[in-house]
């Protein structure tokens, strides 16, 4: 499996990094990982990371945005599944493994939920709109009715085949909320499972990006974009099965 990390690389951000990699070192399954490099000059890559074989680093001439470098970054996956993160976050040891260990052939993902990593150190499980269990394909998105409420599933809790991620056009092409697009997009597609158990954690932090000073302006636009694909897709299929 594939771990896809976009980054600028951004100087307080990369002791967050290099804790996302101790992390990767964890756990009890193989894996590989790509680190994309948003526009950032890649001599600034942490040497114990840029020395990691299991990690191929994508330098992007010019910054693209989260969405683009993630989507470029997909190029370069070879594995049967495929994990996105974000380089301030960590998995926990059992992460990868345990989702792994879930998936049957009639599966095209399984997810967790995600913990709130909070600044004084403790976390706090987030447990999305979406039940545990088995969900059909499209499912999960009939969990999240209306643009402005919470997202049904917590895209970064997600590992997917590979060929569905990429069918789902991956990440989309929003400023924010990208990550939106793509949890609705391979739930839709492909059967899966979720576990009521917390596979990825989540910092809060003063330098988030996804909460930054405009983070207001587009993101209910960026919401309804994400909220209609989502629903059109899963009518689309709802439609070809009546037919």
């Amino acid at each position: 499996m594939t771990v896809v990390i976009a980054t600028q690389l951004r100087p307080d951000r990369l002791p967050y990094l290099e804790q996302m990699h101790a992390s990767l070192t964890r756990q009890t399954s193989p894996w590989e990982a790509v680190l994309v490099l948003d526009g950032a000059p890649p001599e600034n890559v942490p040497a114990q990371i840029a020395a990691d074989p299991r990690i191929r680093v994508l330098a992007l001439p010019r910054p693209v945005g989260a969405a683009c470098a993630r989507n470029l970054g997909l190029n370069l996956v070879n594995t049967e599944f495929v994990n996105w993160a974000d380089d301030d976050d960590i998995f926990p040891d059992w992460s990868l493994g345990v989702r792994l260990a879930a998936f049957t052939d009639r599966l095209g993902w399984v997810a967790g939920y995600s913990e709130d990593w909070l600044p004084d150190g403790t976390t706090r499980v987030w447990e999305c709109p979406t039940p545990p269990g088995f969900h059909a394909a499209g499912d999960v998105v009939t969990y999240w009715p209306l643009p402005q409420d919470t997202i049904p599933i917590g895209p970064t809790t997600i590992l997917a085949r590979t060929r569905l991620v990429r069918a789902a056009g991956g990440m989309g092409g929003l400023v924010q909320g990208e990550d939106y697009m793509a949890a609705v997009g391979v739930t839709n597609l492909a059967p899966g499972v979720l576990l009521p158990l917390p596979v990825y954690k989540y910092r809060k932090h003063d330098g988030q990006m996804t909460q930054g000073e405009q983070y207001d302006e587009l993101e209910l636009a960026a919401r309804q974009h994400a909220h209609a694909y989502g629903h059109a897709l899963r009518n689309a299929f709802v439609a070809a099965r009546a037919a």
